[in-house]
């Protein structure tokens, strides 16, 4: 090493992440999926129940759609008007109207790589230090993560568990001051499986009407549905002075989530957010346009009969998961669980006086390193107490029987230390 050399090296500092991130977390891909992917490279098999991923679990998108994409590869070329494909657009209108949304035109409609991507984009557009945003807990840990890198402040109102998850009217109240900017609804929830019923989300436009916010519902899973229950979007109960932001996309419904195509609409007293509308379409145009190829699924894919009610039907395979996940999780000492009426996840109660549990991600990682079981602690969620966790029923049932089996088998001994 030269004199140079040898300088400069004790000269050069450590590179840190930004200090944005010190409060961000998306444990769904956190320590404890790190921890898995040591155990895979030590040749173990992990059962991955911490994601909602269709595709390794043998769920096949419908081959009209993956059809469709082919048949115009070559037009997906260059680039497109950052809003999207003007023959998207013009669906996810009819779509939006026929789920009771009024109004909606195609200038409003952004569509983008994910759901994911939009929620980031319309918290950057929106925020500006310290304003909040008020987020079921739990949550999808993006909706809060998005907030914090946008400099707000995310405020969190409980879900009730004694009321099937349901969002609790009084304390979203409680919460709300004059920094204020919106309230996010996800609707069917991810991770509890909740479906709102009409008269609560007749509530919480109400409340975005009193207080003049945006009220933002994320609908990704709303075709998603069991036992008949039927799904309401929120915007189209809002009143007319409310704006809404209503975000969806094919990724869950029809098992595409590698194609990331979703998109975002913007409704009601849009003549109000001339400005916010300003910046979204600033953010949309900075990353040029969201990905070509998949933007082209979204009109058959929404004129097409519901592909995704086969498996949601009484004899479908995502009803006989749920409901064979459901009766095994009842049977295991210490843990309860709410039966979800939408998505495909299940957010059981463990009994953390039971098992002494002070600390669920130590939980998760036990059951990982004992069992191989991959599943999500339940303050990934952002909720209050280690006392719950997530896992996909996306498993054939006997794979999932076994791995409810594995995590009964762990428990009977449990203490944590």
């Amino acid at each position: 090493m030269t004199q140079y050399q040898e300088s400069n090296s004790k000269n050069m500092g450590s590179f840190k992440k930004s200090s944005k991130l010190d409060h961000v977390c998306y444990d769904i891909r956190g320590p404890v999926l790190d921890e898995a992917k040591k155990l895979e490279d030590a040749g173990k098999e992990i059962l991955k129940l911490n994601i909602g991923n269709p595709a390794p679990f043998g769920f096949e998108a419908p081959k009209d759609i993956v059809e469709q994409i082919s048949r115009n590869l070559t037009k997906a070329e260059g680039y497109i008007d950052s809003k999207g494909l003007l023959s998207a657009r013009v669906a996810i209108a009819d779509y939006s109207n026929s789920r009771g949304i009024q109004n909606v035109g195609v200038e409003n409609i952004y569509v983008g790589n994910g759901v994911s991507e939009l929620i980031v984009m319309a918290m950057q557009g929106l925020l500006n230090e310290g304003d909040e945003i008020l987020i079921p807990a739990p949550d999808y840990p993006l909706w809060t993560a998005a907030v914090v890198l946008a400099g707000g402040r995310p405020v969190h109102y409980i879900c009730d568990e004694s009321s099937d998850w349901h969002p609790d009217i009084l304390d979203i109240r409680k919460k709300i001051t004059h920094r204020t900017k919106g309230l996010v609804i996800i609707n069917p929830n991810n991770p509890t499986g909740a479906v709102y019923p009409k008269e609560v989300l007749l509530h919480l436009a109400q409340i975005a009407a009193e207080h003049s916010i945006v009220l933002f519902s994320d609908e990704i899973y709303d075709r998603i549905l069991y036992d008949g229950t039927e799904h309401v979007s929120a915007a189209s109960l809002a009143d007319s002075n409310t704006l809404c932001v209503t975000l969806n996309g094919l990724s869950k419904s029809h098992l595409i989530t590698g194609y990331r195509v979703g998109w975002m609409v913007f409704s009601g007293n849009t003549a109000a957010a001339e400005g916010y509308l300003e910046g979204i379409n600033m953010l949309a145009s900075m990353r040029l346009c969201s990905n070509v190829p998949a933007q082209y699924a979204i009109e058959p894919a929404l004129k097409s009969d519901n592909t995704i009610r086969w498996h949601t039907s009484p004899d479908g395979r995502l009803k006989g998961q749920r409901d064979v996940g459901y009766e095994l999780l009842k049977r295991i000492p210490g843990i309860s669980c709410t039966k979800p009426r939408g998505a495909f996840y299940f957010f059981p109660k463990i009994d953390a006086e039971m098992f002494d549990i002070k600390d669920d991600e130590k939980f998760a990682l036990d059951l990982l390193k004992e069992e191989n079981v991959l599943i999500v602690q339940g303050t990934g969620f952002n909720w209050f107490k280690p006392d719950h966790f997530r896992i996909v029923f996306l498993p054939e049932q006997s794979v999932l029987a076994k791995a409810l089996e594995s995590l009964k088998n762990f428990l009977e001994g449990y203490r944590q230390r």
